[in-house]
């Protein structure tokens, strides 16, 4: 409730959101940005290192978007021989739903990371 903020947002993997939720709405929470990195079971097991949770991740974009309550963005970070041929699949995956995707190239510098972003028109 402070004078002039517009927006509270959460970057998540999705895994707990949906039992957070309620309670976070109840903060203030208007915006939400899913990390989802793959499409792919066992490739999503690897980065997350849990079984089980592509498939929450995923449902849990389908649900928020079905929802409409918040702002939602799905965060991909794209990797070179591991999920960059999975570009169109998220677009697919998303274009019929109320979400932004935003490609980030994952770019090793001297050894700390930085990224380069590719945000897909807003809807």
């Amino acid at each position: 409730k402070l004078e002039g903020l517009k927006t509270i947002a959460v970057t998540t993997n999705g895994i707990n959101l949906t039992r957070m939720l309620p309670r976070l709405k109840e903060a203030g929470l208007n915006a939400i940005n899913i990390s989802l990195d793959t499409l792919v079971p066992a490739k999503f097991e690897f980065i997350v290192r849990r079984k089980g949770t592509n498939l929450s991740s995923k449902a849990t974009v389908l649900i928020l978007a079905g929802m409409c309550l918040l702002y939602l963005q799905v965060n991909c970070v794209v990797m070179r021989g591991f999920n960059e041929d999975e570009v169109l699949d998220f677009v697919d995956f998303t274009k019929d739903l109320p979400v932004d995707v935003r490609f980030i190239e994952y770019m090793p510098f001297d050894g700390k990371y930085c990224c380069f972003e590719i945000l897909l028109g807003q809807k």
